[in-house]
């Protein structure tokens, strides 16, 4: 049986330069989605996971990551007093206990992988889960990491998570070079950072969710410089291929890229659609202006 998957690290450190002037005072990572950040939904989804250990590698400018997920003493007490025990509860999974959310400073915009690596005196000798916030996998019944750390728990070593993307598309993203197929699961021959057009050895494409082990860490420790002269994941992740147990699990609900500005507009309409509370008047908005 594998080790557990106990910690996850959010990488929130970018600049969110997609979302200016928002992102002058509000970082990315805290853009609702209907009412919750984007980050709520990640930390959701970890704890459905089971994960115990939040890491959230941040930069200057990142302050009301830690306020939002502090006790706000007063909105508490003022709730309490007036009895309002619905909204008490909607700030149950921002209450963390203490000792299970963890902060680092990523000191330099060096790539992904370089924030993962700045974690690794948190993680230490252990596996470990990657949530990108602004990756939103929305499948509240099969929630992506909790269906990845089934697949570990099975195959052991490392998992990622995928989806098919348009031929056209593949030079944005990390693609899997495909083995053996079983179901949604595939094993993992090699990954390509951003690969020329035409180039692509499939079109199954990492999506932001990854359950990496700890030999990564030495390996993004050695700083090498890839796409775009930063230290990719993706290359450390390559190297990891033959030396130990490496799988692809596809991703079966919906995908929305909140890193781009219609993604994320996408994604509010999508899951007001969804709510009872809100629903209704989105729909009959959208039915008025004849969408």
């Amino acid at each position: 049986m594998p080790k557990p998957i106990r910690k996850a690290i959010f990488p929130v450190g970018g600049q969110g330069t997609r979302f200016l002037p928002a992102t002058k005072a509000v970082p990315k990572e805290m853009l609702p989605v209907v009412d919750r950040p984007l980050l709520q939904y990640a930390v959701d989804e970890a704890l459905s996971a089971g994960v115990e250990q939040m890491i959230y590698v941040t930069a200057r400018g990142k302050g009301s990551l830690e306020e939002y997920f502090d006790i706000a003493g007063e909105l508490v007490a003022s709730l309490k007093a007036k009895g309002k025990a619905a909204e008490l509860a909607l700030l149950d999974s921002t209450q963390l206990a203490p000792g299970r959310i963890a902060y680092v400073r990523q000191q330099e915009p060096a790539g992904l992988g370089h924030a993962v690596w700045c974690a690794r005196l948190i993680t230490g000798d252990e596996p470990f889960a990657v949530l990108l916030p602004d990756e939103l996998l929305w499948n509240p019944a099969a929630p992506a990491l909790k269906a990845m750390v089934g697949v570990y728990e099975r195959h052991g070593g490392n998992v990622i998570s995928v989806l098919e993307v348009p031929e056209a598309h593949t030079h944005r993203y990390g693609i899997v070079d495909p083995g053996a197929a079983d179901g949604l699961v595939t094993e993992v021959k090699g990954v390509i950072e951003k690969p020329k057009a035409g180039t692509a050895p499939s079109r199954l494409a990492a999506i932001g969710r990854y359950i990496l082990q700890p030999e990564v860490m030495g390996i993004l420790g050695e700083g090498k410089r890839g796409a775009g002269n930063e230290i990719q994941l993706t290359d450390a992740m390559a190297q990891l291929i033959g030396r130990q147990p490496f799988h692809a699990l596809t991703f079966t609900g919906v995908r929305h890229d909140c890193g781009d500005k219609a993604g994320f507009i996408n994604a509010n309409i999508a899951l007001a659609l969804e709510r009872e509370d809100v629903g209704p008047a989105v729909r009959e908005y959208l039915q008025g202006v004849g969408l």
